[in-house]
Formats: C-alpha cells, structure tokens, sequence
C-alpha cells in the first residue's frame, strides 16, 4: 500500500473521529441542558447512539484494516444476526426447521466463502437460484401445508435481504478495477459512509424543518425536506471523496446519489414490514438504533446495485 493511499484512509478515519467526537460533545451538552423529562429521555436516546457508533465504527475499522477475511467474517456475522432477528418476527411453523437450519448454518457460510474466495459466479447464484429452490424442496418434505406459500416466500425474502444482498458490500473487495489494486477496501468504506451518513442527516434534517410526511402511513418520521436534504447532503459528500474511489467527480456524485435513492428504499422497505408486524425495532442488540437490521436497512437495498454498477461499467 502505497504513502497517498496511506494518507487516504488516514484521513477517512481521521474525518470519522473527529466527527464522532464533535457529535459526543454536542451530545453531552445538550443532555445536561434538557429541561423537560421528554427532551432529557430524547437526549439519553441520542447518547446512547454516539455511543454504539463509537463501538461500531471500532469494530468496522478492525475487521476491514485486517483484510479480506476480517471483512468477511465480520459481515457475515452481521448477515446471521440479521436473518436471526427477519425470522423471529416471520410466522415458520416446525416444518420449516430443517431448511432454516441449512439457511443459517450452510446458506451463510457457503455464501461468503465464495465472496472469500473470488468465485463470483457462483456466489451470485447461490441464493436465488439454489437456495430459492432448495428451500420449499426441503419443506414441503415435511408434510405441512398449512401457510405454506406464505412462509416459504418469507423464508426465500429473508436470505434475499439478510444475506445474498448484504454480502455485496464485501464482495466489493473481489472486484478487479483497473488501476485501483490493492485499495477496494476503501471502497467499502466509502459505500458504508455514505449508506450511513445519508441515514443520519436525512434523520437530522426531518428534525429540524421536516414538514411534510413523506409514507405517513410507513413511517411518519420520514419526510420529504429530511429526504432531500439528506440525500443532497450525502451525495455532496460522497462527490468530494472521489479521490479515494476509481471514479471521476461526476461519476462519483452519481454513484452516491444512487446508494441515498436505494439507502432510503431499503430503509422504508423495512419500515413497512416493522410496520406489519406491530413492532418498532427488529432487535435490541445496539444500544440506541434497535437491531442489527434496524442499522443496516439501507445497505441491503444500496450494496448489491452499488457493487453490479460498478463490476459493469469499471471492471473489464
């Protein structure tokens, strides 16, 4: 790794920690300034938050800077919680135990050794092709009928999402770009921060002149100023990183535009089916943000279009 590329991710990272040591601040003084029990519980919400992007961003930046097989793992934990907590909230009966038992102990590790090991053309088959036929094959065998479409079809969605779409953003790292050897890691790092920092600013901007609900009925706390400013935002940032990508300015600007459009997408998507189940978070697992799913929502529409974009039109 040459001393510019260096000098890049010193400054991603050193950009990511002073930005969450600024946001630490501002926490910690707004906390002590809450006057209302309302506005200090909303407070005690948002410090819990810093606090498990602090843990996240740690965790993240270790599993990347150790290569490929660090990246690797650390997803593919990410993707077995994730499918842990879509299944729980899914109405599978004993029919279906076998074929999640393939799902989660073979479907998954299967899955991100081809990422592992570069075999893109089976990796982007695995799942829907093999696993989407395997799955009701398996319980059908069971004997039980009952819901059966229906619990098949949220089986099959489950991998889709929770797996075959979350493991796009490693797979970043097997794509072979032509003068950009040895430095796909960084475009990782630039999907995840732009994924996530167009999360947090379209949840900024809707809090401080939101007005019009966007999906009332999905979810009311979207709204089309928070949207736009928050995807405008990101997009603005994701253009002024294009030196650590393989793409030019414009490129670049078009490439983030893309990842907030499906960022948001993927985001009200999962609203939706929190919303049919009555619930308000997938999990509990992150202090502050809910589930695993609930904080990558919008990487599981953004990732896959942003890997396929790319393989197309910058790989041979």
């Amino acid at each position: 790794m040459s001393l510019i590329i260096d000098r890049q991710l010193a400054w991603f990272f050193g950009g990511v920690l002073t930005a969450l040591m600024v946001a630490t601040l501002i926490g910690r003084m707004l906390l002590r300034t809450a006057s209302t029990a309302s506005s200090r519980a909303t407070m005690v919400n948002l410090d819990a938050r810093i606090k498990s992007w602090w843990v996240m961003t740690a965790v993240f930046a270790a599993a990347v800077l150790t290569g490929r097989l660090g990246a690797v793992i650390l997803f593919a934990v990410v993707s077995f919680l994730a499918l842990r907590e879509f299944v729980t909230l899914t109405p599978t009966r004993r029919g279906d135990h076998r074929a999640l038992f393939y799902g989660f102990f073979i479907g998954i590790p299967l899955q991100y050794y081809l990422v592992a090991i570069n075999w893109y053309g089976f990796f982007s088959v695995l799942i829907p092709v093999y696993a989407f036929l395997f799955i009701p094959t398996r319980s059908v065998l069971s004997g039980d009928t009952e819901h059966f479409l229906g619990r098949i079809a949220e089986i099959q969605w489950g991998l889709m999402v929770c797996v075959y779409c979350v493991s796009h953003a490693p797979a970043l790292l097997m794509l072979d770009i032509p003068g950009y050897a040895g430095q796909n890691a960084k475009l990782l790092l630039y999907l995840i921060l732009v994924v996530q920092v167009s999360d947090v600013l379209q949840y900024v901007w809707g809090k401080l002149t939101g007005r019009h609900a966007i999906a009332p009925a999905v979810s009311p706390n979207k709204t089309v100023e928070g949207f736009v400013g928050g995807v405008l935002s990101a997009t603005l940032l994701g253009t002024g990183l294009w030196p650590m990508t393989p793409f030019l300015p414009w490129q670049a600007a078009g490439m983030s535009l893309i990842i907030t459009l499906m960022g948001f997408a993927g985001g009200l998507t999962m609203s939706a089916i929190k919303r049919d189940r009555g619930v308000k978070d997938f999990g509990t697992t992150i202090a502050g943000h809910g589930g695993i799913l609930d904080r990558i929502d919008s990487l599981c529409f953004a990732a896959p279009v942003f890997f396929h974009l790319t393989r197309y039109f910058f790989t041979p």
